[in-house]
């Protein structure tokens, strides 16, 4: 089932949390994205047959959504925070070990995150995602992180091996081949869902 959820400070989020749930996992999403994406919306599907809660939530306001808004990492950060925070005062979610998904610049917002509240979140997955952006934070995450990358994202990919050397815990790096940003060739986005369960199902126990 789901239901709405408001994140202070107003941001609008889907929370949907199976009556089995093993663990919660929050979605940061890119710039320009929101919580009606498609593929967010793919992924979090596959991850509540693998009972999982997941909540997908806009990061910015309609106002905020525009600029060098988007690219706030520190602002970011923030907000996911805030949609943490929420997770653990209601019942349903309060004792689920908790992971972060995030995509692009959501990506190191939740690596950001993770270094901010080790004791906290559990797992992180990548998808496509920018974690050089979490500049010194990277040292301090601890928990198992998977970043996944297109074959063709050739700079992202770049980005994504250079800063997984600077992660203080244990990482992956799974690279889906003919694959470009957004995932969008057949069976791509499939293979991020299925790698993503796979890794919270490991990590959040």
């Amino acid at each position: 089932m789901t239901v709405p959820l408001t994140v202070d400070p107003g941001l609008e989020g889907d929370l949907t949390v199976p009556s089995d749930a093993i663990g919660v996992v929050v979605f940061a999403h890119g710039s320009g994205s929101s919580r009606h994406s498609a593929r967010n919306i793919a992924v979090a599907r596959e991850l509540q047959d693998n009972r999982f809660a997941t909540l997908l939530f806009d990061l910015l306001s309609p106002d905020e959504d525009h600029g060098d808004r988007r690219f706030d990492i520190g602002l970011l950060t923030d907000r996911l925070r805030a949609a943490m925070a929420e997770l653990s005062r209601r019942a349903d979610t309060a004792r689920l070990p908790l992971g972060l998904f995030g995509a692009s610049t959501g990506a190191a917002a939740a690596l950001r995150a993770a270094a901010a509240e080790p004791e906290r979140v559990k797992a992180v997955v990548s998808r496509g995602g920018r974690p050089d952006l979490a500049g010194d934070a990277l040292a301090r995450v601890r928990c198992p992180t998977l970043l996944i990358v297109g074959a063709r994202d050739a700079e992202v990919l770049r980005l994504n091996q250079q800063a997984a050397t600077e992660l203080g815990g244990r990482y992956d790096i799974e690279i889906i081949p003919k694959a470009t940003h957004l995932f969008e060739e057949e069976g791509a986005l499939e293979r991020v869902a299925q790698l993503a369960a796979a890794w919270f199902s490991d990590h959040l126990r």
